[in-house]
């Protein structure tokens, strides 16, 4: 199937899900994940109606920005771990910051927002598994207390909610309790109504698990594998 076919049918798995619990599916983002995709592929899945596309790498994308700049309404969002040495130009290649993990992180990527003069939206990263092997805050940790915090501080950043990885399982059923727990977590801190937090995201969900995450109420889905097939090794 094409990628134009592969898109036609995730967009359909995504209507049967919200259907199933009562949600607009216009309230689904769906988001490509182009980790070693090609920006040729990318194209594709541009013509084939997506605006939303993730990168995993600051430097990967760095090689195929320019050959991208010429499609007008892309976003691009980074999914991946960011490094603090990288914050700066990872300000000035994406549109929004999804893996914010750290106070250190986002007081980075604030003061290269303001050299250049404008806003980037974030998301702060939930480790909800607890996993060592991959980065994000706990729900339950200072870190989090900590960014939350700080947010009035960082004026050029627009904290507009969460994301998250759940630890993988070939059941996405085993996976419901997570998303059930950043979605509980975002309605916490919406409830606090902290200020320069938003709480209107929740970017949860991939190939093979995001009609739970949408039945447990992401926003977002970030889907990769289920657009442009297995992925190569970079």
């Amino acid at each position: 199937m094409s990628i134009a076919d592969n898109i036609a049918r995730i967009r359909e798995r995504i209507e049967s899900a919200t259907h199933r619990v009562g949600r607009d599916p216009k309230q689904i983002e769906l988001m490509a994940v182009t980790k070693t995709v090609p920006a040729e592929r990318i194209r594709e899945a541009y013509n084939a109606g997506l605006r939303l596309f993730g990168e995993n790498r600051v430097q990967e994308f760095e090689g195929k920005a320019a050959s991208l700049k010429e499609l007008p309404g892309a976003r691009f969002h980074m999914i991946g771990h960011l490094q603090t040495n990288k914050a700066a130009r990872a300000a000035e290649l994406f549109r929004e910051i999804e893996s914010v993990d750290s106070l250190r992180l986002a007081r980075k990527l604030d003061a290269a927002t303001a050299e250049l003069g404008k806003k980037l939206c974030v998301l702060i990263e939930i480790n909800i598994g607890g996993e060592a092997a991959k980065s994000g805050v706990a729900a339950d940790s200072p870190e989090l207390e900590e960014l939350l915090a700080a947010a009035p501080s960082l004026t050029h950043l627009e904290f507009r909610g969460l994301m998250t990885v759940p630890p993988y399982h070939d059941d996405p059923e085993l996976l419901r309790p997570y998303f059930c727990r950043v979605r509980d977590l975002a309605e916490q801190i919406r409830s606090r109504r902290l200020p320069a937090i938003g709480m209107d995201v929740l970017s949860m969900g991939m190939s093979h698990d995001f009609e739970i995450a949408i039945q447990e109420g992401a926003t977002r889905v970030r889907v990769g594998t289920a657009i442009f097939g297995e992925r190569h090794s970079a």
